[in-house]
């Protein structure tokens, strides 16, 4: 009896083997090239170069790589998209696309000309190879926000430069490739460019408008996570029909796309850990299965194109680098900074050598031959190397500058640790996305999940659900990579252990749903959240959104008169600043000439924007005159404050009526600035528990003021 059937030939080419031994690749190639401190992507590429035909010959380069192939080009071009902040690149506009045309411009006429003259190449072939020059990736971009270095000056001017700059090079790829997917007679160029000026246009204009639509009647994980695959691959497609290449409408899906999917978000996180684990490994490695890099050895050509596309594209990129430094009179740190960012050759680099490649002239060679596909893996090796150690060593260097600068200006603050309470199911997520937008970035915890349970009336079925809001709370924040504290209690009623948890967590800020009124002599916010802004002083936002966060398309913000002299007025400035910066959403204020003074001095420390807009409302009586700037897909913010402060005023109370009346179709988000101390729980013969309302005194002096005045 024969127990095993094991014949064991080489290529491998059963389906089951290829995609174990592609996972293991996946698995163990950063663990092992990591300790030699080689960059992920050229790791995958010699794995690919070691088990392909020119290597070892373990794996057949398959239908399985062709079709995982284009998906990872399409993916990687699609990221590239989608990680670009267009706030960044909208704030140094100027000075981005200034820097975006010399690092392009640089690389294509040290390029051309180096191909012409040292590498004995024609016109096109030049061309197609200095684009790929002028092309860069953001390898090194993880080293800046490691360091919390993100809103450099340097910093926003190179990743608003790649936009430009990946985009001009996408553009010159994909005619070269269109004029040999189609014959370039008198009206090839004017037809192409019709072509693609239409096609950019509706991808620009639809997209965005399909996605806000979708992603707002659908919010199931997968389905989202589909829909978003589907339109890269509809902007590939299509850009393909009209004759151009199609990772430059994976680009520009991701582009326009950009806005509706937060870096902080679950969606966002997904789509990077499904291209991170599968698409991009799988193309990286069959890229790789293609080089022989043998041919480096047996003559001198080949190691002539290596070093010479290798010595041009990272001089050309110092070069511009240098030259934006010059102009704009920038120091020596802030030039490493935009070398080091802009010199990786990656994503684009790899498009363009795979295309070019791929296209036979008409004497039966390839566009670019097989010298330049192994130059172009030496290329991206010493690029992506050098790139990571000048960023390594420039971010450094502004590190420890700015913690100088802290510690003499004796700044510090405590870590910011934000509560939601979990006791509606329907708001859970929307509450939790809302404090991923508003949390500092760089922290990967400081959420807490809060599910209090009443002692007298804490039913199994109750703590059941109170079990399953946690676990769901915490997926939600899993999703976004990003860890949520659950904590679960006993109390009198929930608001005593809100207030409770705030003290034994010290947590800075609570974010709480508004209150759906039951009858009518039920309060508006209801008597969770009044107790609540009795029982602490810190931030409090009471939130209703009618809509996902991600799809709301500008905040508004009412500001009162003396909101500025409370003390977390920095701090809700911060928040909705980073909430807009993340959305990519205009922020528009609305306070008088005082408070719109102090605003724009703490925006100007904090975040520099140029989102934000400033309107004049000195009538605070009537919030009616909103009413005009407001619309569905918009946020209205209403700083309000507890009675007693500074910034509060009689109107406030006027606040639920006017809400129930004018705002009742919007999402809304009512916050309580932080104020110094506890509460002071003083007891009065008014109210024996310590809650000494005034506002029936008030009232009653109001009444007898319009009495004596009517008489």
């Amino acid at each position: 009896m024969q127990w095993f059937d094991i014949q064991f030939n080489l290529p491998i080419t059963d389906p089951t083997w290829i995609f174990f031994l592609v996972l293991i690749i996946i698995l163990f190639a950063p663990m092992i090239l990591g300790r030699l401190h080689i960059p992920h992507i050229i790791g995958m590429i010699l794995a690919g170069v070691i088990i392909g035909e020119h290597g070892f010959n373990i794996l057949e380069r398959d239908s399985s790589f062709n079709l995982f192939g284009k998906v990872g080009l399409y993916y990687i071009m699609f990221l590239a998209g989608l990680e670009m902040d267009m706030e960044d690149f909208k704030k140094n506009r100027v000075k981005s696309f200034v820097f975006g045309i010399i690092t392009f411009i640089t690389p294509m006429i040290l390029g051309i000309w180096s191909s012409m003259e040292l590498l004995g190449y024609g016109f096109t072939t030049a061309t197609l190879l200095a684009s790929m020059y002028a092309s860069h990736t953001l390898i090194a971009y993880p080293i800046v926000s490691r360091y919390g270095l993100s809103r450099l000056r340097s910093v926003n001017i190179t990743i608003g430069g790649t936009a430009v700059a990946v985009t001009l090079a996408l553009i010159v790829l994909a005619v070269i490739g269109g004029m040999y997917k189609d014959k370039a007679d008198n009206l090839f160029w004017v037809i192409l460019l019709l072509k693609v000026a239409i096609l950019g246009f509706l991808i620009i204009f639809f997209f965005p408008r399909i996605g806000r639509w979708f992603f707002r009647k659908y919010d199931d994980n997968v389905m989202q996570f589909v829909f978003v695959l589907a339109m890269v691959f509809l902007g590939g497609g299509l850009m393909e029909i009209v004759g151009m290449e199609g990772i430059l409408g994976a680009f520009l899906a991701g582009l326009v796309l950009n806005r509706l999917i937060p870096h902080v978000s679950p969606l966002m996180n997904r789509l990077e850990f499904v291209g991170n684990a599968l698409f991009i490994p799988y193309f990286l490695i069959g890229v790789g299965m293609m080089i022989d890099i043998r041919s480096l050895f047996h003559g001198t050509e080949a190691l002539k194109v290596a070093a010479v596309m290798t010595i041009v594209a990272t001089f050309s990129k110092w070069l511009a680098a240098w030259i934006t430094q010059k102009i704009y009179g920038m120091r020596s740190n802030e030039r490493s900074m935009m070398f080091g960012l802009s010199n990786a050759q990656a994503a684009a680099t790899l498009a363009a050598v795979l295309i070019g490649h791929s296209i036979i002239l008409e004497n039966g060679e390839r566009l670019l031959n097989e010298d330049v596909l192994n130059g172009t893996v030496v290329m991206i090796l010493f690029t992506c190397v050098i790139s990571s150690l000048v960023t390594e060593r420039s971010a450094r260097k502004f590190a420890m500058h700015q913690e100088l600068e802290d510690m003499e200006s004796g700044k510090g603050k405590k870590p910011e640790q934000i509560l939601i309470p979990v006791a509606n199911p329907e708001t859970l997520e929307n509450l939790i996305n809302l404090a991923l937008v508003i949390k500092e970035s760089k922290r990967k915890d400081g959420l807490i999940a809060l599910n209090v349970m009443n002692d007298n009336n804490s039913s199994d079925s109750r703590v059941v659900q109170g079990k399953r809001n946690l676990e769901k709370a915490a997926m939600i924040a899993a999703s976004a990579d990003v860890k949520m504290e659950m904590v679960s209690r006993y109390d009198l009623n929930i608001a005593s252990g809100i207030i409770h948890t705030i003290k034994e967590y010290e947590v800075s800020d609570v974010i709480i749903g508004l209150h759906h009124k039951a009858n009518i002599v039920d309060s508006f916010f209801g008597n969770l959240a009044e107790s609540l802004l009795k029982g602490t002083h810190r931030e409090v936002m009471i939130a209703r959104f009618l809509m996902p966060v991600n799809t709301l398309r500008r905040i508004h913000v009412a500001v009162p008169p003396k909101a500025e002299f409370e003390t977390g007025f920095p701090k809700w400035v911060e928040h909705f600043c980073r909430m807009s910066a993340l959305l990519g959403c205009r922020l528009h204020f609305f306070s008088n000439t005082d408070t719109q003074n102090r605003l724009q001095s703490v925006i100007k420390k904090v975040s520099g924007s140029k989102l934000i807009e400033y309107s004049q409302l000195d009538d605070w009586e009537d919030l009616l005159l909103l009413t005009s700037q407001v619309h569905y897909d918009h946020l209205l913010v209403i700083i309000s404050a507890r009675r007693g402060s500074i910034s509060y005023d009689s109107s406030f109370d006027k606040l639920p009526v006017q809400i129930g009346k004018y705002f009742n179709n919007n999402s809304i988000i009512v916050l309580y600035p932080e104020q110094f101390g506890d509460p002071q729980e003083i007891v009065s013969f008014s109210d024996p528990r310590g809650m000494n309302e005034t506002q029936h005194y008030e009232q009653m002096g109001r009444w007898f003021y319009k009495w004596f005045k009517k008489n």
